[in-house]
């Protein structure tokens, strides 16, 4: 009897074993939050059930000397007196789903550049300390640890952020997840995605007509997904517009078509992890459609 409950006990420690590995291998969809004031709050939008993965964008403005600003637009400045700290609850809401929150760095919009390896090192420490594991007395989003960094790197050159990359993974417990452009090779982030370290890569197949989808087409959308599998990421992610309102020089692919056409192809590589949406103001049934399919 004491043998047959031992085994017993074994069979349901390796189910339970089984499952948490199949959860956190399952892949799922990473969304954008916070450059619209409409698109509702950051707890609204984990508490759907819809993402793995949101990412707070942005940090718009470092490096180079110039002062850290966190902008998110319509919901709060962390400048005011009211501030931005009221978020940290709503971030630990979300991790208590299990899902990671990351602050994204960079954006379309910003101002933002790396002068050096020692810059590098600068803004990997204020976002350790204001934002991370670190200690700050003045966190904008409060006490919350965040999970990591994504880099939306659109702007500048390509040097240092592989420097920024490895300050950031060398303080320990950083997820690092970032979102070249489809055009191959990136023209900033080539050199720090090659590094190795990143987690999660979604890479953007939309405003890029060399490889995207466009006109009932998924050819040179598939052909371009297929070279970025052999880049050497935890997982990759087709990032996509969530309607075709958020990408104004195309890519929107239509729910059906993604379900036949795409995610049917792209689910057999070993490095697929989700869809990536730009953004949570744009997701107006998306993520409800396609979920289903991932």
């Amino acid at each position: 009897m004491a043998a047959q409950k031992i085994i017993t006990i074994l069979s349901i420690i390796s189910f339970l074993l089984a499952s948490i590995f199949r959860s956190s291998d399952a892949a799922g969809i990473a969304i954008y939050w916070g450059q619209n004031g409409n698109e509702g709050s950051l707890a609204s939008t984990c508490a759907t059930g819809n993402y793995q993965i949101v990412n707070i964008a942005f940090l718009s403005s470092f490096g180079s000397g110039r002062t850290p600003v966190l902008n998110l637009a319509g919901h709060c400045n962390p400048n005011n007196n009211n501030g931005c700290t009221f978020l940290s609850s709503q971030i630990q809401s979300c991790q208590s789903r299990g899902i990671k929150v990351l602050l994204s760095i960079g954006g379309g919009a910003g101002s933002y550049s790396l002068s050096s390896a020692n810059d590098a090192r600068q803004v990997a420490n204020h976002i350790w300390n204001n934002y991370l594991g670190g200690q700050s007395n003045s966190r904008p989003l409060g006490n919350a640890v965040l999970n990591g960094v994504d880099f939306d790197i659109e702007a500048g050159s390509g040097q240092f952020w592989d420097v920024l990359a490895r300050e950031l993974k060398n303080k320990g417990g950083v997820t690092l997840s970032a979102a070249p452009q489809c055009p191959i090779p990136d023209a900033h982030l080539d050199a720090a995605i090659k590094t190795g370290l990143f987690d999660f890569v979604w890479v953007q197949f939309y405003n890029n007509p060399p490889c995207m989808y466009a006109n009932g087409n998924v050819n040179n959308l598939l052909n371009s997904w297929n070279r970025w599998t052999g880049f050497p990421v935890g997982k990759l992610y087709m990032g996509l517009p969530a309607a075709s309102a958020a990408a104004p020089s195309g890519g929107f692919i239509p729910a059906n078509v993604l379900k036949s056409q795409v995610l049917p192809r792209i689910k057999s590589s070993a490095k697929y992890g989700g869809i990536m949406l730009w953004s949570k103001a744009f997701d107006n049934g998306y993520s409800n459609d396609i979920k289903g399919s991932l």
